[in-house]
């Protein structure tokens, strides 16, 4: 379950540190927030809206538990905004911790300033319409080239956005915990004159041993 004890040892790390543990489930570099100071971690509660047809995402809304990271299949569409101000907004006074789109969003300036974290691909100022045709909610869903299943927590700030399964959160936190310190510890030696080197045997692993090298970087 994602607590709020785990959601606070998550933020005190980064997704560029979970990613070096990670295979897969990170979204497309495209993905960016319109502010560079948002940071987000919550569930992810999945919406699927095809083309000009925006209702879906206020039914979402309605639907998704609070602390919830809406998350939006576009299906592929670059042209249409289906987050703007007022549905920014709504999300916020509703209790949702983000939204995260794959396709454009719009009004970027009055987001910014009501500091509500909206992810997109880009932005455009031709938006959706309310007619309620088509959508799904609640399903697994691609967002960003990865899939994205109900419940899973979206982890997302400047640098981009990763999507990681519930059962593997504890780990990956206890790693980029341990990784964190590491790298505190490298920050103070480098200062000092020190070069990674004096940590890992990089010429041997480079010139002689790559089976060593992989072994040494699992150890990092």
């Amino acid at each position: 379950m994602f607590d709020n004890e785990l959601k606070k040892r998550l933020l005190t790390t980064d997704p560029a540190q979970i990613g070096h543990f990670i295979e897969g489930g990170y979204m497309s570099p495209e993905i960016k927030p319109l502010f560079k100071e948002a940071k987000i971690a919550g569930p992810a509660y999945t919406v699927r809206a095809i083309g000009d047809d925006s209702t879906i995402v206020y039914y979402a809304m309605e639907r998704a538990p609070k602390g919830s990271v809406i998350v939006i299949d576009r299906g592929g569409d670059k042209t249409f905004s289906c987050c703007g101000e007022i549905v920014a907004l709504l999300a916020k006074e509703m209790g949702m911790e983000a939204i995260v789109v794959d396709g454009p969003a719009t009004d970027s300036v009055a987001i910014g300033k009501m500091n509500f974290p909206v992810f997109a691909s880009g932005l455009s100022p031709v938006t959706t319409r309310h007619v309620g045709l088509t959508g799904e909610i609640n399903i697994p869903i691609n967002c960003g080239g990865t899939v994205v299943n109900p419940g899973d927590i979206v982890f997302g700030d400047a640098d981009g956005v990763i999507v990681i399964n519930p059962e593997l959160l504890e780990d990956l936190i206890e790693k980029a915990e341990k990784a964190d310190k590491n790298e505190e510890e490298w920050i103070k030696a480098f200062k000092s004159g020190k070069i990674m080197s004096d940590f890992i045997n990089i010429t041997r692993l480079i010139e002689n041993d790559t089976q060593g090298y992989i072994n040494e970087l699992k150890k990092v």
